[in-house]
């Protein structure tokens, strides 16, 4: 990773997520990122009030989410982001650290795409082969700008939380290291099982679908 990125403004912000629970975050936003994107780092619980640097401390929870506009912001079932989302926030803001907010709708296809990618979807694919017929790869999601984030941040050493083992390799590879990977719980609904089974068995994400209890409607 040769290019280098730095905080370019960070603020505080009050959430309030839409079941009720409030955090108070530290919002960094940054110049220099490989892809130009408007990516953001959320800094929760003593990462809210400014950049701790953790080398002869305990490493900080972080999650790498990515954008999902339908799942984030409206509540979609057919995916685990927004429940995701959620409970990175709580989790972090227990412990500290920072959810890094990444602008890579729909594995990095965009919205327009994953929307026609779920078309498919419904008349059969996998949400793989589904990118795939649309000419797309499988996963498109390049993590440079994450591990440039972090490294602006002070942080070259976290605890990763995610089930995604692709997200702690490429992190590896970025010059951040992983202390360890902290599992998210299985969010599945009847809507999301058939898109959390392929991301088990195509995607090696580690979710023991066998033993998550399937969440019903209003539950």
């Amino acid at each position: 990773m040769d290019q280098t990125a730095v905080v370019r403004t960070q603020l505080t912000v009050p959430l309030r997520l839409s079941d009720g629970f409030t955090a108070t975050a530290r919002v960094f936003t940054f110049q220099g990122l490989a892809d130009g994107g408007e990516h953001l780092a959320l800094g929760l619980g003593d990462r809210s009030v400014a950049p701790v640097a953790s080398a002869d401390g305990p490493p900080p929870l972080v999650r790498l989410h990515s954008e999902c506009l339908t799942g984030d912001v409206f509540g979609s079932q057919r995916c685990d982001c927004g429940p995701q989302l959620r409970e990175a926030v709580e989790r972090i803001d227990e412990r500290g650290g920072y959810v890094l907010y990444l602008r890579q709708e729909g594995r990095g296809i965009g919205l327009y795409a994953k929307l026609d990618a779920y078309a498919l979807q419904d008349a059969g694919l996998d949400t793989y082969d589904a990118n795939v017929a649309l000419g797309y790869a499988k996963d498109l999601r390049d993590y440079t700008v994450a591990a440039q984030m972090l490294h602006a941040l002070g942080e070259t050493r976290v605890d990763l939380l995610s089930n995604n083992p692709d997200k702690a390799c490429q992190l590896d590879r970025l010059g951040v290291t992983v202390a360890s990977r902290v599992p998210t719980a299985v969010h599945v609904s009847p809507a999301n099982h058939r898109y959390l089974s392929a991301k088990a068995q195509r995607g090696a994400h580690t979710l023991d679908l066998s033993s998550s209890p399937v969440e019903r409607p209003g539950a």
